[in-house]
């Protein structure tokens, strides 16, 4: 790497005062500390001297360093990342039936015997019949609510 020191130029001169330097390294200072780099200094290409107040810059780029408002950047972003999965995550829903377990007995139907009247035997006080009456017709997949004497059917037991 080459730089080229310009002093000032008068005009209708040849730029007499145009000397060109080769860049070096310099001393790198951390925490205050000097820590001399290997090398030869700047030296000019005419007259092979050193060139006294001629620095070059040191090849190695600073280290990052994150001010207080890129902390608070960083912080921000990473709490709503944590919000936004936290959201998705707390809609998924498991596929698959849900069902509550309910204790049932065996019955076989007898002679007369009618869904309505044996919806009306395990209703609870001040439950619809008509509601217990498409719980039993689902909870024995049955077509319709029409019963045979013979058939056997599941109730819940109350």
């Amino acid at each position: 790497m080459s730089a080229a020191v310009l002093s000032p130029v008068m005009t209708g001169t040849a730029r007499p005062n145009l000397r060109v330097v080769r860049s070096l390294p310099v001393p790198v200072s951390r925490d205050g500390v000097t820590t001399p780099v290997a090398g030869p200094t700047p030296v000019d290409v005419r007259t092979g001297r050193s060139v006294p107040g001629a620095h070059a810059t040191s090849a190695r780029p600073a280290p990052l360093r994150l001010t207080a408002r890129g902390r608070f950047v960083v912080v921000a972003l990473g709490l709503l990342l944590s919000i936004g999965v936290s959201a998705i995550a707390a809609r998924a829903v498991a596929d698959g039936p849900v069902s509550s377990a309910v204790e049932v007995t065996r019955h076989v139907v007898l002679e007369g015997e009618t869904m309505w009247g044996l919806a009306e035997q395990v209703a609870a006080p001040g439950e619809d019949v008509r509601d217990v009456v498409l719980e039993l017709v689902r909870l024995n997949d049955l077509p319709s609510a029409g019963l045979m004497a013979g058939q056997e059917i599941l109730l819940p037991r109350g």
